[in-house]
Order: C-alpha cells, then sequence, then structure tokens
C-alpha cells in the first residue's frame, strides 16, 4: 500500500510498523467512536507510559493504495494481553470515514514513532490542561497517571454531546468546557486570564494555531519555563 513521501519519512526516522486488528466498536456519542484493537505485539516491545500513541495509516478517498497517517492516543492499554482502544472524533476526513466503517477483524497499518513523554519528577504543586475531544484520550490518559495531583482542565466543545463525554477527574481536578468560536478564542482568553504558581506544569494540545498561541502565553506572560510546558498541535 501506498504511504508517499510520509511513509518514506516515519522509516528513514526509524519508525517501527505494526499491524492492529480491530476487536469492537462502541459509540460513545453520535460524534464520537472508541475502537477496540488486538495490537500485533506492540505492548511487548513498546512499555505503556502516559499519553501514549501511535500514527495509524488510512485510506484516502477510500483508495486502499494511497494512505495518510493520523496520530492517535492509545486508550486504557492493556499489555499483558497487547489489546488497547483508540478513541475517534469524527469531525471528517479519512479517519473518521474509516472508525465509522470498521468491524471487528478489520485490520490496519501503524508505525510508532516520538512517544516519549514522562511525568515530571518530582510531580509539580498543579498541573493546567488545554485541550479538546480530539486530545481528550490522552489528557484523561494523564490525569490517570497524575493521580489526586490539582489539576485545571480547559476542554473546547465543537458539537453539544462533546461535554458530555467523560473525564478521568478526580477530587483535585477542575474541568472547564469552552465552545470553539473564533478559531479558539475562549480557550486562549482563559490561558490568559489564568493565574498559576511557578512550580505549575502545564500540559496543551489543541489545534496548530490555538497551542501556539496558548504556549506563548504561559512562557511570556506567567513566566513558566519550556521545561514546564508539554505541547503539541493535535489537528490544523
Amino acid at each position: 500500500m501506498g504511504r508517499g513521501i510520509g511513509g518514506a519519512l516515519t522509516k528513514a526516522w526509524g519508525g517501527k510498523d505494526y499491524q492492529f486488528t480491530v476487536t469492537g466498536t462502541t459509540q460513545v456519542t453520535e460524534k464520537y467512536i472508541r475502537v477496540g484493537f488486538e495490537g500485533g505485539g506492540l505492548l511487548t516491545a513498546h512499555p505503556v507510559h502516559p499519553t501514549q500513541w501511535v500514527r495509524l495509516w488510512f485510506p484516502t478517498d477510500g483508495n486502499a493504495d494511497k494512505l495518510q497517517q493520523r496520530g492517535y492516543t492509545l486508550v486504557d492499554p492493556d499489555p499483558d494481553h497487547d489489546r488497547f482502544d483508540v478513541e475517534f472524533a469524527l469531525h471528517g476526513g479519512p479517519a473518521s470515514a474509516w472508525a465509522d466503517a470498521t468491524k471487528p477483524g478489520d485490520r490496519i497499518e501503524a508505525t510508532v514513532l516520538g512517544s516519549n513523554f514522562t511525568l515530571p519528577d518530582p510531580l509539580p504543586a498543579e498541573f493546567v490542561v488545554f485541550g479538546d475531544t480530539a486530545s481528550l484520550p490522552a489528557i484523561n490518559s494523564l490525569l490517570d497517571a497524575i493521580g489526586d495531583v490539582p489539576a485545571r482542565v480547559w476542554l473546547e466543545w465543537q458539537h453539544e454531546t462533546d461535554p458530555t463525554l467523560p473525564v478521568r477527574a478526580t477530587a483535585g481536578t477542575e474541568v472547564t468546557w469552552l465552545e470553539r468560536v473564533h478559531d479558539g478564542q475562549l480557550l486562549r482568553l482563559a490561558a490568559d486570564e489564568l493565574t498559576c504558581r511557578p512550580d505549575t506544569f502545564a500540559w496543551v494540545a489543541c489545534d496548530g494555531l490555538t497551542t501556539r498561541s496558548i504556549t506563548k502565553t504561559l512562557r511570556t506572560k506567567h513566566g513558566l519555563p519550556k521545561t514546564s510546558i508539554k505541547s503539541q498541535a493535535y489537528w490544523k
């Protein structure tokens, strides 16, 4: 199957390829699907860590000979059985089309490259987190990992059912859902208006423009050092 220049680059950069098999699907909302996978040896070769992600290769316009990749977080990985879920926010495009149509027994190619996040040590006094439904699986993985450490989480929604999606909050987690308007304006305002301690750790994963804007605000206005910010644009 044709991966084009993207496939050539991931191979040159040392990406490891796997084939996943679909074990089942769950319709969480009309715009959100959870797909279960058997990992083809993935979790044997790659120990589980928070926000762990892989690149999945999807047919373009239904053409199985022309593939494009997107990054997705592993949800509830079970290394003993090499199984995990992946959650898809259905916002259109090849990945949404594939997830909406897939069924048990289907297979999909995957590449592991660049997933290496570790929690800060020692843990900070607080986390501040900015994301949306695309990065919610990673945020839930992060919240699972930090346990009772206080966290303030801002999540952007586009569909009315988005705020019903489960967030793995503890007693120390404050969750705020904000509607997506004007290309992420409300998230950017929230970042601008917050106050945070010098020992705060920030995790930012929104669309590219919003991620860059919030990261700049955290560094320039709030004085957080680069080592206290993990940021990644999850979509454009």
